[in-house]
């Protein structure tokens, strides 16, 4: 009954908090998103997309934050009320009670573990991508019966375009000054190929131009744009992506933050006991402050320390956090409770 209850609270206290700061993270996203389109074309579909897979991100800040909050509240709300201190009489110490939120908060933070260090880099290679390649589409605007077009280091002429963008009599020049290269095709079609755009040639002729004439018939002819090729790999394996922690400072400093980041709920349990529990007749509730102050903090000497040795900080941090809570605890609310 006790534990249905304390959930009853939880539940009222952290779906408030989290879809507010989901809310309110979203929409930046979404503005940041949304000018985007300043320099490609999106569609509702694209820009739904692009929205998606920013989720993952959303959520790894937002839950971490709301699920401690919501249990300081929780706890907080009960002591106002005078509950904590009735079942406290009872022989349920705040350690007993806390445990009840134990299962939990290790099922969190592995959810945090999982979105942080597998969801979070695989969305971010797809938006990547999908930028990348938006960006090369608007580049590619080749336009019918118009001179003096480059598709990176030919120049292209077309003679129409037909609805589904398939172009048609499609003659190429190459810039090189020294061997001149002509090619014709009678139908082109733009290609992304992991990423890159590159122009698909059907039956046509290639001629190459020095002191004597070179003509070759084909079915078939791939022209890359060399302007600028990204080669994106197949993101099939999260242990490659990680493989060069030791080498990569800046994946590094990722990698350990996102586990500092996941296991923050799990390793201030304490925390929530010294701000939730007070009496309401000799102090005041200032846990949102307390709570506030205390995830600023967690993350500024996270990103600092970091910065400076980020595996020894990986478990250094947790340790100081878990030892600096207990000490707190067993000097103010062990004594009372």
């Amino acid at each position: 009954m006790l534990k249905k209850y304390l959930f009853k609270n939880f539940s009222s206290s952290f779906f408030p908090i989290f879809f507010t700061l989901f809310s309110i993270t979203s929409i930046v996203y979404l503005v940041k998103i949304a000018s985007l389109t300043s320099v490609i074309q999106l569609n509702i579909l694209e820009l739904l997309l692009l929205y998606i897979y920013t989720i993952p991100k959303i959520l790894f800040f937002v839950l971490p934050i709301s699920y401690f909050v919501g249990l300081v509240m929780t706890f907080s709300k009960l002591s106002g009320e005078y509950e904590l201190l009735v079942i406290s009489s009872f022989g349920k110490n705040p350690i007993s009670i806390l445990k009840y939120f134990l299962p939990l908060t290790l099922v969190l933070s592995f959810c945090l573990l999982v979105i942080s260090e597998i969801s979070i880099p695989k969305a971010s290679f797809l938006n990547s991508k999908f930028i990348y390649t938006k960006k090369n589409e608007a580049q590619f605007n080749i336009k019918a019966s118009q001179f003096g077009q480059e598709f990176g280091p030919w120049l292209i002429f077309i003679k129409d375009e037909t609805k589904d963008k398939k172009l048609i009599d499609v003659k190429l020049l190459s810039k090189d000054g020294i061997n001149k290269k002509f090619i014709i095709a009678s139908t082109a079609n733009m290609e992304n190929i992991n990423g890159n755009l590159n122009l698909s040639l059907n039956k046509g002729k290639s001629f190459l131009i020095n002191d004597s004439l070179e003509q070759i018939n084909y079915e078939k002819m791939i022209l890359l744009d060399n302007k600028e090729q990204h080669s994106y790999s197949n993101f099939t394996n999260i242990i490659d992506y990680w493989e060069d922690l030791t080498t990569n400072k800046s994946k590094a400093k990722d990698f350990v933050f996102n586990i500092l980041v996941s296991i923050f709920p799990l390793i201030s349990l304490l925390f929530i006991v010294i701000f939730g529990y007070f009496n309401p007749r000799y102090e005041k509730n200032k846990t949102t402050l307390y709570s506030s102050l205390l995830i600023l903090l967690f993350f500024i000497l996270s990103k600092q320390l970091i910065a400076l040795n980020p595996f020894l900080i990986l478990i250094a941090m947790p340790i100081f956090w878990v030892l600096i809570s207990y000490i707190i605890y067993t000097k103010t609310i062990k004594k009372k409770y």
